[in-house]
């Protein structure tokens, strides 16, 4: 009885620049070879959070799927690191799939410029004034004043990121949601954000942006004076990343919920 061929048989290996992940590359690269990016079955990632948004931007489109291994700081979307049984591991890994968050800006030369998020889109005030925002669901006034620090837009991949740190909820990876989450609000004081479908478009108009600058944020992307920034999934794009049995990105969120 012949064998069917492994799906996940040739590597391309991606690191951070720490001496850890580096060091892993070299170990990995000598064990298993290493190819073009366009040539292999898989990318896997050697780094922390931040190298795997990295690799999630580098590679966009690719239709490669991304196994990140443990060798930086924050490892939430990245599984422990092996070397042993690397092929074995992929072959009975999970799939989860993930779109990124298309931000539309509009700054006070009316240039226009478009980013991708697959954690959060963020909008912060650039001075020590607090920004005023104005914000449309789908085209219609759902707030019409937020007096604060910023608001975000955050993907069920990142709710648990930034999103967590300033009280937003945590989304179940596959649950079709987005969270509005406001940063230090100061008016409506009690207005904790909005959970959201994932077809919403979502429009935040800067209100006096002259006198309180804003800036808009795409992962790692920043753009700033801007006047008025568009947020919606983009559902045309999917990411496939690869987790071992029983540490999935569900998984993950769901422990997060219980403190653990």
């Amino acid at each position: 009885m012949s064998r069917q061929p492994r799906r996940y048989g040739r590597f391309a290996f991606v690191a951070s620049a720490t001496p850890d992940a580096q060091e892993a590359r070299r170990r990995l690269v000598a064990r298993y070879g290493d190819l073009a990016p366009e040539e292999a079955d898989v990318i896997v990632a050697l780094g922390g959070d931040g190298l795997m948004l990295q690799t999630l931007h580098q590679f966009i489109g690719a239709g490669k799927p991304i196994y990140g291994m443990h060798r930086g700081t924050v490892g939430f979307l990245m599984n422990e690191y092996h070397e042993e049984n690397l092929p074995e591991r992929l072959e009975a890994a999970c799939t989860t799939v993930i779109h990124p968050l298309l931000m539309r800006t509009l700054d006070g030369t009316l240039q226009t410029r478009v980013h991708r998020a697959f954690n959060e889109v963020s909008l912060f005030r650039q001075t020590h004034q607090i920004a005023r925002l104005r914000i449309f669901i789908d085209g219609k006034v759902r707030l019409n004043e937020l007096a604060a620090d910023g608001i975000l837009v955050a993907t069920p991949a990142g709710s648990t990121a930034y999103n967590l740190s300033v009280q937003g909820p945590i989304i179940p990876i596959n649950a079709p949601l987005l969270a509005l989450t406001p940063i230090s609000p100061f008016r409506p004081r009690r207005w904790r954000g909005a959970l959201l479908p994932d077809t919403a478009h979502i429009t935040i108009e800067v209100l006096e942006a002259e006198k309180r600058p804003v800036a808009a944020v795409a992962d790692h992307d920043e753009v700033r004076n801007v006047r008025r920034v568009d947020v919606e999934m983009d559902h045309a794009v999917s990411m496939h990343l690869l987790f071992d049995p029983g540490h999935s990105l569900d998984e993950r969120i769901l422990s997060e919920q219980f403190g653990y």
